[in-house]
């Protein structure tokens, strides 16, 4: 049994907390490239201090460095049974990346977990997120253009997973638990079983 997901959402959807929790309760890797950007950024490497630059200008990372990172992590033996990519694809060129790497190795996605969070309700987590954290790439200004790119670059690549009805809307808005919940009922719906604890 293989779960190969995805889990898409907009910047403050609760995607990166969710998608830990979902690889957690089916035994795979959850892989986020903001997780790998920021490991760069910390150790201060040239990658870190290219994207670094990029992320605080409130600019996305290319598709071909991003892409590079995500294959890297991807051809690691932990994610041989499968994983939790969050964070990429972000567009339609990302996904014939990622497709044309998964079809190398005879694999495909198997589920796309689509979080519906309401605009403002992303802005709110995302608001309260940056004054917890005290993450300054997370002012109004940088806020509203992710989520500008979000809507005009990442949703549409829902529509290319929709035509390959491997996408699982689920409502964003609750409880931590309630949504993981959510999730897990809908993977599990799909066939997807959870790991044995």
């Amino acid at each position: 049994m293989t779960a190969r997901l995805l889990i898409v959402g907009p910047q403050g959807s609760g995607k990166g907390t969710q998608g830990v929790r979902i690889a957690e309760a089916f035994g795979i890797p959850a892989i986020s490239t903001g997780d790998i950007f920021r490991a760069n950024i910390q150790q201060g490497t040239d990658l870190g201090v290219k994207v670094k630059a990029i992320i605080d200008a409130g600019d996305l990372v290319s598709d071909d460095v991003t892409s590079e990172l995500v294959r890297d992590r991807l051809a690691q033996d932990d994610a041989a049974q499968g994983f939790l990519l969050d964070g990429y694809p972000r567009n339609v060129a990302q996904v014939g990346h990622l497709d044309e790497f998964l079809a190398g190795r005879g694999e495909a996605l198997d589920i796309v977990i689509e979080l519906d969070v309401p605009r403002e309700e992303s802005i709110a987590r995302i608001a309260q997120r940056a004054a917890e954290q005290g993450r300054d790439d997370d002012n109004e200004e940088a806020i509203a253009r992710r989520l500008d790119i979000y809507e005009r670059e990442t949703a549409p690549i829902l529509d290319v997973f929709r035509e390959r009805d491997i996408v699982v809307p689920v409502d964003g808005v609750g409880s931590l638990d309630e949504i993981t919940e959510r999730i897990v009922a809908a993977l599990e719906a799909r066939g997807i079983e959870r790991v044995a604890v």
